[in-house]
């Protein structure tokens, strides 16, 4: 392994912040220069010390919608991946259940937030349920494409030893899916933030969804841009905590 590859994960890390600082700054100066009001855009300065003011309100809320996020991350992936392993096994269902998972799918996840409130409630249970809708096809579409990857001559050989199905999905056909379903986990990782803060948004006793709808109504955008950057940076340390864990199990790659 060159000593290049091995800075480039440094390099790439270096050059994300400095464009993050970049951004900042220029955040900063636009907002101050042309005097911006707060409802328009606000300055980075003061969303920072508002984070600060209100840490504890903002940490208990980010607590709250990240609870939300990996139970119902954690539910979705094992619905994906249950499904994908069970079209792979048998053959036959592939016509029953991916036409449905694809229709129920072709609808926005927020278009059912209605049905699911009504449902589940307002609690945590909702946007669990809604967190898991939104995962669970991501990585059932890229565990699939992975399962499906597996070279038949593979196949033919392990079966000619005498091995089952449940021998080659478990020393063939996994340890090829790995990557995708792997990348599917880990885009799924945002998107499972922003369903649980859109589904708090209609309904919820709390959670960074809920206090951006309260910052709204009480015309608080200050508050409402602390309530982002922190969903933001949530988002980005569950992103990077399923990257890692990504790294560490696909070490060859």
């Amino acid at each position: 392994m060159s000593a290049a590859t091995l800075r480039s994960p440094s390099l790439a890390v270096q050059r994300g912040i400095l464009g993050a600082l970049l951004l900042v700054a220029c955040w900063e100066g636009l907002a101050r220069g042309l005097h911006l009001p707060s409802y328009i855009l606000p300055a980075v300065s003061d969303i920072l010390a508002s984070v600060w003011s209100k840490r504890a309100l903002l940490g208990e809320a980010a607590s709250y919608t990240l609870f939300e996020a990996i139970v119902g991350y954690g539910l979705g992936c094992l619905i994906g991946i249950g499904l994908a392993v069970a079209i792979t096994m048998v053959p036959k269902l592939r016509v029953a259940i991916l036409p449905v998972a694809t229709a129920i799918n072709s609808v926005p996840v927020v278009g059912y937030s209605p049905l699911i409130l009504l449902w589940f409630g307002i609690g945590v249970a909702s946007k669990i349920v809604m967190v898991a809708m939104a995962v669970s096809f991501t990585v059932f579409l890229s565990t699939l494409a992975g399962l499906d990857r597996v070279d038949r001559r593979s196949v033919d050989l392990l079966r000619s030893f005498g091995a089952g199905r449940l021998s080659i999905l478990w020393r063939l056909r996994l340890p090829t899916a790995l990557p995708l379903m792997l990348a599917g986990m880990r885009v799924s990782t945002v998107r499972s933030v922003i369903v649980a803060i859109i589904t708090e948004m209609l309904g919820a006793y709390g959670g960074l969804g809920w206090i951006i709808y309260q910052a709204v109504l009480q015309i608080d955008f200050v508050q409402v841009w602390s309530a982002i950057f922190v969903a933001s940076a949530a988002s980005l340390t569950f992103f990077g905590l399923i990257g890692l864990i990504e790294r560490k199990i696909l070490f060859w790659k």
